[in-house]
């Protein structure tokens, strides 16, 4: 049974299809979360910022603004940048995947989803957005320029803050916690995005590649080891 959250948890739906947007926001509502809807890019750039949504499930083929260019307009605003976004997709091509995770979607689901799963995967990115936020124990790692700030879920590199997603967030946090030590894909996928690891490994690969980004110059950090995985290294 999935338990429910809390109703000041809202959800901001984003689809062009009404059937969609209907099943999406009754699922959601059943269990527990506030909805918002949005029939378009327009609409749903203006509710982001409007309503504050803890998370955006947000559609890739909606007319004139659609589901990619909204997600780009929303990480360049300081405002949406950390917000949660679930893409998704009738598109099976893996590059219209990767593209969505590249342009800083933190999950997708392809149509035709189950409902159920959709649910799962907007609890799990919301649980780990509020472990960071909730975490009792002050901790800042500070290694050279950089800076990762747990408790206030804050990353910066020479004192410029460095807008992360949250599963960027949480990426970079358990590698520098785990610094030194490899952590293979498989790991990382349960660790940070907390799916087994039948989930596609080149999806942490795509999420480094933009977190290296990123962080610039503190991206030499972050180390590939070929064949397995990542770790966090100091100079």
């Amino acid at each position: 049974m999935l338990s429910k959250l809390s109703v000041s948890q809202r959800i901001l739906v984003v689809d062009d299809e009404p059937d969609a947007v209907e099943l999406v926001e009754f699922n959601l509502k059943n269990a527990g979360f506030e909805v918002v809807t949005a029939a378009d890019g327009a609409e749903a750039i203006k509710k982001a910022r409007t309503f504050s949504p803890q998370l955006i499930v947000l559609d890739v083929m909606m007319p004139e603004v659609d589901g990619l260019e909204v997600c780009k307009i929303l990480r360049r605003d300081p405002a949406t940048a950390g917000v949660p976004i679930v893409m998704l997709t009738a598109k099976a091509a893996e590059i219209d995947r990767v593209l969505g995770l590249e342009l800083g979607a933190d999950d997708y689901v392809t149509k035709p989803f189950s409902p159920r799963e959709l649910v799962l995967r907007v609890k799990s990115l919301l649980r780990r957005g509020q472990a960071a936020a909730d975490s009792a124990k002050p901790e800042q790692i500070r290694i050279g320029e950089l800076l990762i700030d747990i408790p206030r879920h804050l990353v910066s590199v020479n004192n410029k803050r460095v807008e992360l997603t949250a599963t960027e967030f949480k990426l970079v946090s358990t590698l520098a916690q785990r610094r030194g030590r490899v952590q293979s894909r498989e790991q990382l996928l349960r660790d940070v995005w907390e799916y087994d690891s039948m989930i596609d490994t080149r999806t942490v690969d795509t999420h480094m590649r933009r977190l290296r980004e990123k962080l610039g110059r503190a991206a030499k950090y972050l180390d590939t080891v070929r064949g397995v995985g990542y770790r966090f290294v100091e100079e």
